[in-house]
């Protein structure tokens, strides 16, 4: 691939995707410089030309100090920007603020309408990410946003990794339904739900499961993992209730805030797979469940073919190798 009119950048978080994605591009990460006062505010040089340059921003800013980050980057489009730049386009592969889409109860903020806003202000001309919680969020932005998706990845997970001529897929909410069906129809499987009822915001009450899942091997499939007290409770109702044989859970995103390592460790859950558009090296060491599933293929890949002006609608059903 011609890097003649190509830059990649990246911040210093998660920046063991960037070099990923780099390496499969043939691409050296541009030098920036990076320096937080004490007074925490960031101040950001780019170390090389990018004048009438396609530029594309590889970031990771959908957990750990998420506000930091948002404005870093934020900081980093209006210096390409400024920089005369000819195109900035912004590979985030977790979206932040993406649970916040809508207005669901009174004077509520839809945040990650202000987000598509501010990456739109500092410069952005393009977005790149991958299973975003709401699709719905595409419509927010007025520059382009391709929605990729780790289903492929996933379904060749699957195939080399579990036995799943003896698996069903079962998605742990109702939202998650549509996600569910997708991927038992890509492997020729059954699918279950389970409907949960929450007594408060982040504390599920009651499980409720809808199929049959006895002596199967479920496969708990979401787009985000945050606390995992639901995919933990969700093993639980599979197991107990359900006679299930194991459970193994594949989340796109794993946040894994507070004491989600301990909640998997004490969990019934066989093991957690999670793709590294979060950075979860030191989370493994804590959390032999933890099971790390890369991406960088396909966002390389976009990014390949956003560059060369090729269609990006293969990698919505395919992998690259």
């Amino acid at each position: 691939m011609s890097n003649n009119s190509i830059k990649l950048l990246a911040g210093d978080i998660h920046r063991s995707l960037a070099e990923l994605v780099a390496e499969r591009l043939g691409i050296p990460l541009s030098k920036v410089g990076i320096v937080r006062d004490s007074n925490r505010e960031t101040s950001i040089t780019i170390g090389e030309s990018v004048r009438d340059e396609d530029v594309y921003i590889i970031t990771q800013v959908g957990s750990g100090e998420v506000n930091d980050r948002i404005l870093e980057l934020l900081i980093m489009i209006n210096a390409c920007k400024t920089a005369s730049a000819r195109r900035i386009t912004v590979v985030l592969p977790n979206f932040p603020y993406a649970r916040q889409d809508r207005k669901d109860k009174s004077r509520a903020p839809i945040t990650a309408k202000l987000m598509a806003n501010m990456l739109e202000t500092a410069g952005c001309y393009h977005v790149i990410t991958m299973d975003l919680h709401a699709s719905q969020i595409q419509g927010f932005f007025d520059v382009p946003v391709d929605n990729l998706y780790a289903e492929p990845s996933v379904v060749n997970y699957i195939k080399h990794n579990i036995d799943y001529k003896n698996a069903i897929i079962v998605s742990p909410d109702a939202g998650g339904a549509k996600r569910a069906a997708a991927l038992a129809d890509r492997l020729d499987l059954n699918f279950a739900l389970i409907h949960k009822e929450r007594a408060r915001a982040n504390e599920v009450s009651r499980m409720v499961l809808v199929g049959d899942v006895s002596n199967k091997i479920c496969i708990l499939v979401d787009d985000m993992a945050d606390t995992c007290g639901t995919l933990a409770k969700a093993a639980e109702t599979l197991l107990n209730d359900g006679k299930a044989q194991s459970v193994i859970a594949i989340v796109t995103h794993g946040i894994l805030s507070g004491k989600a390592c301990e909640i998997i460790n004490n969990s019934k859950l066989d093991r957690v797979v999670c793709t590294n558009t979060v950075p979860l090296e030191d989370k493994m060491n804590n959390c032999p469940k933890l099971h790390q599933l890369d991406v960088s293929g396909v966002l390389a890949e976009s990014i390949r073919r956003l560059h060369n002006g090729e269609s990006v609608s293969y990698l919505f059903r395919n992998a690259p190798l």
